[in-house]
């Protein structure tokens, strides 16, 4: 086995602590080559695609790997913003506003962004925290809801790099928050905002990014878990289960996945006369491609040419300031047992005291659920 440089071993130096919030990823740039590299490698993730390689393979690079990349290149420029990818955009801002959120709260940790498929990558940035001095990391993946296809992948990439690794830092791992009281809160927040600035839809439609049908059959939790993302943000919302709609996008390929499918959901939805609507992704916390283009321009234009007057896209948690406290909360909940904390012995007690506040506000807002 190869194993990769190791940075100078420093005796009595201070063991640093770290999160890495890592977001699925993006291709580079918009365009047909930047597109071809992501997708080689995101749908080239056995995690992904469950299918054998010797029959996968040939139709990702003989077939998809040649037309898809131009087509989706086009999708891209369409939400690319003058910072960049919308996804990276957004998650870099996380990052930093999760690290001053800590930093407010005496916390010496670093936060860095990175992405499971393209840049920056997993690998680079563990490389870069080890150079760092840190020894403690907790992996934040940025899906409130567990999935084989997303969360484990991370995962999978995390132990390949510790393969090749001699000093292995001390891992801890965030696995779901898809039922954290703040994680609802903020949605609910963010809900109420759209409602006071747009008006209230006759239906409110919740998509989450869809996966393959026999993924739950095989005991993938993803399906039970957007559910209850669901089911926690309607109470929170004090809406009627009629007036809520869960639903599914991002279908790939020929295989059943979960069902109801969001865009002809909602061109039922218009063909039945309804004719406001609100959508937002819950399962996505940046926007990105799915939700600024699929959700936002396909979607909409087909439940507006199927009769449906007014679509109300409600845009992901992104920096929202609701959002990021759950972040620290979720964060602070896992450091937990590590010493992060520092200044003088007052700051910890005010510390504790925060975190003891934080905890009774999240137990009150789950009574109220």
């Amino acid at each position: 086995m190869t194993f990769r440089a190791e940075p100078a071993y420093q005796h009595g130096r201070k063991a640093g602590t770290a999160i890495v919030l890592c977001n699925l990823g993006t291709p580079d740039a918009p365009t047909p080559a930047a597109v071809r590299r992501y997708l080689a490698e995101f749908l080239g993730d056995p995690r992904v695609v469950e299918i054998p390689a010797a029959i996968w393979k040939p139709i990702l690079h003989g077939v998809i790997l040649r037309t898809r990349p131009a087509v989706s290149a086009k999708k891209y420029e369409s939400v690319w913003m003058p910072e960049g990818s919308p996804l990276l955009v957004w998650t870099q801002r996380q990052a930093q506003l999760l690290q001053e959120w800590l930093q407010a709260r005496n916390h010496a940790v670093t936060v860095r962004a990175a992405m499971r498929y393209g840049q920056p990558g997993l690998d680079a940035t563990l490389d870069a925290l080890k150079a760092e001095g840190v020894q403690r990391i907790l992996v934040l993946p940025a899906y409130p809801q567990y999935s084989g296809t997303t969360t484990a992948s991370v995962l999978d990439k995390v132990f390949q790099w510790s393969a090749q690794a001699r000093s292995v830092p001390e891992w801890r791992f965030v696995n779901r928050y898809h039922d954290h009281p703040l994680y609802i809160q903020a949605l609910a927040n963010s809900v109420r905002r759209h409602w006071e600035a747009n008006g209230q839809g006759e239906r409110l439609v919740l998509s989450f990014h869809g996966v393959p049908e026999r993924t739950h059959v095989l005991g993938d939790p993803y399906h039970c878990e957007c559910r209850k993302t669901a089911r926690l943000l309607q109470e929170a919302l004090g809406l009627p289960s009629e007036r809520v709609l869960m639903t599914f996008q991002s279908r790939f390929g020929k295989a059943r996945w979960l069902e109801p499918y969001t865009e002809p959901s909602l061109i039922a939805l218009a063909q039945q006369g309804v004719r406001h609507i609100d959508v937002m992704c819950p399962g996505f916390t940046a926007d990105c491609l799915e939700t600024l283009e699929e959700i936002n321009m396909e979607v909409r234009h087909a439940f507006t040419g199927a009769g449906g007057e007014r679509f109300g896209y409600i845009p992901c948690l992104n920096a929202d300031a609701d959002w990021i406290e759950a972040l620290g909360a979720i964060s602070v909940q896992h450091l937990a047992g590590w010493e992060t904390l520092q200044g003088n012995a007052l700051a910890r007690e005010q510390e504790r005291d925060a975190l003891a506040a934080s905890a009774a506000r999240a137990r009150a807002l789950g009574a109220a659920q």
